[in-house]
């Protein structure tokens, strides 16, 4: 006989009668059985399962199976471990009086015993209900959430999520997340429907956990990277809270290429880059006559967001896959999504990005309609000089480099570089001073210093880019290339310990472009190409470098491969 449902006097279903898939997704449910109307048109009736207290879920069940397997790997990996204990419920208790977990149950009577790592041999035992018990779990992880209160629970529970807020917020600049930590944090506090979206939360939780390392929080990794995998493909799926996806969907990729997980990072980079301008984050934020063409196109709801950081979290997301997507692309070798075309609808004139503490006010700098890249490539170095602008600065230079270098592929007459190349160099020559110096990196903030040896090593670098293969041929440029290589060197003198662990990872792509350079250096000063140096002073600063690469590599490991091939083939000079 099929249960009807039971409705309150307002005609809604009563607490704690919808089914799990629903509760899980905060949907209206009916309470129809077998499936309900939602779990009907979702074309997933045999996923609506019902917790009322009548059986066990297939969930439940399933969830206990896993247990077992677990703790019986465990056991056969250890044989010196000692299990927790197995609680056993009386079978004849019935299952109506029963909870989701029996041996909880007022009903039950819990029996403690042992697991051996080796089967029974006792004739006594069954074997079949052996198989059946169910195991005894920790107490609840908070880590992970159970879809089974009455109440959606917190990514994760209250008590945690602000410690693992904590852990993440100075690392946030390190990941290009230009969010306000506050009121973040406070938003813990608001119900479910309210909070920021869980594959946001989940890729913050995430990287809390993986720069915790080798600390006992990391072994969760894999379950928040769960959660904020299937987060981004709900957020997409339902066309919820995007810009929290596009955040997301970069600090998932960052991940990925942070630990080498490069065809993955790649996917997610190009992913959230595409996703980005799909949804007009390159458009100006306001102006009369500024063709905006997010208007038809995905609508970005920021309701949901602090009242005065809306369009500056808007634009910090838009700066956030910029970064990531022209400086990986030139690591990885792969085609740019984010374009810069005179077609508006890719133009980006997105204003530069300041301090997300700088939009409270809502004075958020408009665009004028005019192509905010462009304009800063031909060497106008004007406006945007917060940190979060020089950071795109740099990448905007880095990319722009590479670009310029693949595309010349013919050898270049002295004092005659073509235009593009002569007004990249006159940019950097201009963008240069309105950084603070190297030497000055000591004296300022934490955060400001980790940014600043991004930006200075990402600028150093496109020097080497744009003519280290016109190098040979040209005296002059090679001694640009190697002023440059030791301005790298140099920076890596300045960067503690400490402040590895807060670097973008990007600046292992960097090194290893500096110390492929030295060791040319080497191999031109030994066939007598630069009598001015010794090969020993070359040899040092490779070893600086190879430091430096080893160091970041042990925080993230990008650069093992790398380091490996720069070591054999300094070994073979």
């Amino acid at each position: 006989m099929t249960n009807k449902p039971t409705f309150t006097d307002k005609g809604t279903l009563q607490r704690g009668k919808a089914c799990l898939r629903c509760r899980k997704r905060k949907m209206r449910c009916d309470g129809n059985r077998p499936a309900c109307q939602q779990c009907t048109h979702a074309k997933k009736p045999e996923g609506c399962e019902y917790d009322d207290g009548k059986g066990k879920t297939r969930t439940q069940i399933l969830r206990e199976t896993i247990q077992r397997l677990e703790q019986r790997v465990r056991e056969l990996e250890d044989p010196e471990y000692v299990s927790p204990g197995v609680m056993l419920h009386d079978p004849h208790v019935h299952q109506s009086e029963s909870s989701s977990s029996s041996y909880d149950s007022p009903g039950s009577t819990p029996v403690s015993v042992s697991h051996s790592p080796f089967p029974s041999e006792s004739t006594n035992s069954p074997s079949e209900p052996w198989t059946h018990l169910p195991v005894i779990s920790p107490s609840p992880s908070p880590f992970t959430t159970d879809i089974f209160f009455e109440e959606p629970q917190s990514y994760p529970p209250f008590d945690l999520g602000p410690v693992l807020l904590d852990i993440f917020s100075p690392h946030r600049h390190q990941c290009g997340l230009g969010i306000h930590m506050g009121y973040l944090r406070e938003s813990l506090k608001l119900p479910p429907s309210e909070q920021r979206h869980p594959a946001l939360m989940n890729s913050i939780y995430l990287w809390a956990c993986f720069v915790s390392r080798p600390k006992p929080l990391s072994q969760h990794e894999e379950s928040f990277l769960s959660q904020a995998l299937d987060g981004v493909r709900e957020g997409l799926r339902q066309g919820d809270k995007l810009l929290d996806v596009i955040q997301a969907s970069c600090l998932l990729s960052l991940y990925f290429l942070a630990n080498g997980r490069l065809v993955e990072g790649s996917f997610h980079a190009s992913a959230v880059a595409a996703l980005a301008v799909q949804c007009g984050l390159q458009t100006a934020v306001s102006g009369e006559g500024t063709f905006n063409p997010s208007s038809s196109r995905e609508k970005l709801d920021l309701d949901y967001i602090q009242p005065g950081y809306k369009d500056g979290e808007r634009i910090l997301a838009f700066w956030q896959v910029y970064n990531l997507d022209r400086c990986w692309s030139v690591a990885l070798r792969k085609p740019r999504v984010s374009l810069d075309t005179e077609d508006p609808w890719t133009s980006i004139d997105c204003p530069w990005p300041q301090d997300i503490t700088e939009y409270e006010s809502g004075n958020v700098t408009v665009g004028n309609g005019f192509s905010t890249v462009k304009t800063f490539l031909q060497g106008d170095v004007s406006g945007g000089f917060s940190m979060q602008a020089q950071r795109a600065k740099a990448s905007a230079i880095f990319s722009r480099a590479d670009e310029l270098a693949a595309s010349w592929r013919y050898r270049l007459p002295v004092d005659s570089y073509p235009e593009e190349f002569q007004a990249l160099e006159l940019t950097i020559d201009r963008f240069i001073p309105t950084m603070i110096p190297i030497h000055q990196l000591n004296v300022t903030m934490p955060e400001e210093k980790h940014t600043l040896i991004v930006v200075h090593t990402l600028i150093q670098v496109s020097v080497l880019q744009l003519y280290q293969r016109f190098a040979q041929n040209d005296p002059v440029i090679y001694d640009k290339c190697s002023a440059a290589a030791k301005a790298c060197v140099a920076i890596t003198k300045y960067i503690s310990e400490q402040d590895y662990d807060y670097l973008d990872p990007i600046v292992g792509s960097c090194w290893t472009t500096v110390a492929e350079w030295l060791m040319c250096e080497i191999a031109d000063i030994e066939s007598a190409w630069a009598l001015s140096i010794t090969s020993a002073d070359v040899r040092n600063d490779i070893a600086t470098i190879l430091y430096a690469m080893t160091t970041l590599n042990a925080r993230f490991p990008v650069l093992g491969i790398s380091v490996s091939k720069i070591q054999k083939r300094l070994a073979e000079l």
